[in-house]
């Protein structure tokens, strides 16, 4: 089976310098979401990179120390344009359509459902770190917006390997198909 390239769009989710930089042990998802999005620019889906981006001075994230963005804004993290902010070089290439997000889930408070669905896109395959947070985020919106969601499990990463193992075995797959990498490309390439 083949999914229709113009009603598919393939989500890198988090995959920024930052985020790598915070969560130890993240870069093992790296080769899985690169040999990944290769498939998808050979399929020509639409790719889409999101991840957090803030204006100068962090005006999205309230003060106070009990702000779970607190962290972000007092490193002075994930601001546009910054390294922290910048997709991991294996997984972006020039060109490509970044969309950034200010909360957890990639449609957090930004232009990304209005893109997929100027665009057509039925369609999701995506990936991220966290699997408990970005993915779980974006998977729940996803599916209560209505799109064909495919989560590979493979190109995720979660601190807590008990975790990670959880969702994308037994909750993830209520609301999407769930497979490694190279079971997405057997199954959906040309």
């Amino acid at each position: 089976m083949k999914l229709d390239p113009k009603k598919t769009a393939m989500l890198t989710l988090d995959f920024q310098n930052g985020i790598l930089g915070m969560v130890a042990g993240a870069e093992v998802a790296i080769p899985y979401a690169a040999k990944a999005v290769e498939f998808a620019r050979k399929q020509q889906y639409q790719i889409i990179h999101v991840g957090l981006g803030f204006a100068e001075g962090h005006p999205e994230i309230p003060n106070g120390a009990e702000s779970r963005f607190a962290r972000v804004r007092q490193a002075n993290l994930f601001v546009k344009g910054t390294p922290s902010a910048e997709f991991h070089p294996s997984i972006i290439r020039p060109g490509e359509l970044a969309v950034h997000k200010q909360r957890v889930s990639a449609f957090s408070e930004n232009q990304l459902r209005m893109i997929l669905r100027a665009g057509g896109i039925e369609n999701l395959v995506f990936f991220g770190i966290s699997t408990s947070g970005i993915t779980l985020s974006t998977l729940r919106q996803a599916s209560d917006l209505d799109f064909n969601c495919f989560v590979l499990k493979d190109a995720c990463f979660d601190r807590d390997e008990e975790v990670h193992r959880v969702l994308t075995e037994k909750v993830f797959p209520m609301q999407a198909t769930v497979l490694a990498v190279d079971a997405f490309i057997a199954e959906y390439g040309a």
